[in-house]
């Protein structure tokens, strides 16, 4: 990225801060919604309204249905656990949609194992930190999870949905013929039933309606006519700063970074292809280290300050 580069990424960052007070958006994004798709064993159920009576089928209909009127421009990532046969848990790997390869994905998974959600809460949200660390922290970014039952490790469930939302990704959870609500519906940004086949088309085409809302698409001229004076190693460092912030795996610190070894709980079942590693539990409360403040925030906030004091200042001459 050449400098007019950066600083056409600084000003959006800008423009983006400062519209949380004016209410406008201005800067370019790209949509990633990795789905993460419970195939265990009680997704063989009946489901109320599904064709052939169970809940795989009505989740395969609701997918194929809504995923197709997905904008060509939003990136999608299938993630299945506990699928029969299914060697790679990342049936469809997050990018462009194809859709011919997106709906024979679809159309292989079926329901056998048990519910290690957590572990593939943390694998689902570890890619959309690598992909918002290649974007340079542009776009949105959301984890959608449908399930029927609650997670076997809900200890790791526990563990990373903190860390997940407060990351900046957005999860959706949708609970499939449920006898009451998932946990995770006190912990999400969103939780929607779907006791019928119906219900559950709408809810998936709800969540991956609010991913493809309009957006402006290019960084307004006055905050890149603002940025325009900064040194190029002062924008190169605000800009790594900026898109590496917070992009860390799932349930480690910013320290130990994506080289990090997980540690491994000899009394768990070994890892396998459909089983990644679980991480160390959580340090005792108080072993914890307080969460660090946001750098992208300070680096944001200092740019902005700095350059309108300027602009100011000269104003007055």
């Amino acid at each position: 990225m050449n400098s007019n580069g950066v600083r056409r990424w600084l000003a959006a960052a800008c423009a983006a801060g400062l519209s949380a007070a004016t209410g406008s958006m201005a800067q370019e994004f790209q949509d990633n919604v990795v789905i993460v798709l419970d195939a265990s064993g009680s997704m063989k159920d009946p489901m109320p309204g599904a064709s052939d009576g169970n809940k795989m089928a009505a989740a395969k209909i609701a997918l194929r249905t809504v995923l197709q009127q997905v904008p060509e421009t939003t990136h999608i990532g299938l993630l299945v656990f506990s699928a029969r046969g299914i060697r790679d848990p990342w049936v469809y790997p997050l990018g462009p949609r194809n859709t011919p390869a997106l709906l024979e994905a679809i159309d292989r998974i079926e329901p056998y194992g048990n519910t290690p959600l957590g572990q593939y809460l943390k694998l689902g949200a570890d890619r959309l930190l690598q992909e918002r660390t290649r974007q340079y922290g542009y776009g949105s970014y959301r984890l959608l999870v449908v399930t029927d039952g609650e997670a076997q490790d809900q200890d790791l469930v526990t563990r990373y949905t903190p860390d997940i939302i407060s990351r900046g990704i957005t999860m959706d959870v949708i609970g499939v013929a449920m006898n009451r609500d998932h946990t995770l519906a006190r912990k999400a940004h969103s939780y929607r039933r779907a006791n019928d086949s119906a219900a559950l088309q709408t809810a998936v085409a709800e969540v991956l309606a609010e991913v493809s809302r309009p957006r402006s698409d290019v960084a307004q001229n006055v905050e890149f006519d603002l940025l325009a004076p900064i040194p190029d190693e002062v924008a190169a460092a605000a800009l790594q700063a900026l898109s590496t912030s917070g992009n860390h795996p799932i349930g480690t610190s910013p320290r130990s970074g994506p080289s990090a070894r997980p540690r491994v709980d000899p009394d768990r079942t070994p890892p396998t292809a459909q089983q990644p590693a679980a991480p160390a539990p959580p340090a005792p409360h108080h072993q914890r280290k307080k969460p660090a403040i946001n750098i992208t925030y300070i680096v944001t906030a200092l740019v902005v300050l700095s350059f309108v004091g300027r602009l100011f200042r000269s104003r007055r001459r």
